[in-house]
């Protein structure tokens, strides 16, 4: 049976102890999505409320669309670890964390589930107007740790979400011949890519060098934007779906 949660969406309390106080005037301005990578979605639920795991989430998504909140919106969640956007580290204090039941990567990551993807799209639509967190704001947990993390990964349908007006997308440009960037170059065009990268938010050194960390944040986006290949590799697909990306964002409009 539902009860009073912060969502105007459907929902049920299954309170978790993790959590904490958020940041004094830090504005909730991001919403994370996760996958949470576990062999079910009993034992995922059970460790989000374990207080020796030191991880929680707002809201869990099951796989047949039912929605549970963990910790209340006001309070602080764990669910984001060591993480960085657009300047910010302290990624749980201005954010809302969901996750998604899935096995994930190491237990057999597979499609999910069209009703669970019609009540995330139900609640971030609800979490995003009532914080008026902008679209380039709702991000994957790769995104902000990407040598850590995968989640939710590339089978994850971010353009049924920005067709109900969730989040930032453009429709990738396709995959063509050739080779553009790779690990171990350098260069002013990589200096540019990182400059690019670095702008829409994510963490990487702007130096000229194509390092392990300059791969992991391609790979990243890549995940989240160009889902068709993730390879870490530059193309042209790659840098052109990162440029109409960042030609969206008001601020350079």
């Amino acid at each position: 049976m539902s009860v009073a949660t912060d969502t105007g969406v459907k929902a049920r309390v299954h309170p978790s102890p993790n959590h904490g106080d958020r940041a004094e005037d830090a504005p909730i301005d991001m919403l994370i999505l996760h996958y949470t990578g576990m062999q079910t979605g009993e034992e995922a639920l059970q460790r989000l409320c374990d207080p020796r795991s030191e991880v929680s989430a707002h809201y869990v998504v099951q796989e047949d669309g039912s929605i549970l909140q963990c910790v209340p919106e006001a309070r602080r969640a764990w669910h984001a670890g060591k993480s960085f956007w657009k300047g910010e580290r302290d990624i749980n204090s201005r954010s809302i964390g969901v996750e998604m039941v899935n096995p994930g990567h190491e237990f057999g990551y597979r499609s999910f589930a069209e009703p669970q993807i019609e009540a995330v799209i139900a609640l971030c639509a609800d979490v995003c107007a009532r914080h008026q967190i902008h679209p380039w704001m709702v991000l994957a947990h790769s995104d902000i740790a990407p040598s850590r993390k995968e989640d939710p990964g590339e089978l994850f349908p971010w353009d049924k979400l920005a067709a109900a007006g969730v989040g930032h997308y453009v429709e990738p440009e396709p995959i063509g011949s050739g080779l553009f960037m790779q690990e171990g170059e350098e260069g002013q065009p990589v200096e540019a890519l990182q400059s690019m990268l670095a702008l829409y938010g994510y963490e990487v050194g702007i130096n000229g060098s194509f390092d392990r960390r300059t791969r992991e944040v391609v790979t990243a986006f890549q995940r989240h934007f160009r889902p068709e290949k993730v390879d870490g590799v530059v193309d042209a697909s790659t840098i052109e779906t990162l440029h109409n990306l960042l030609s969206k964002l008001p601020s350079l409009k």
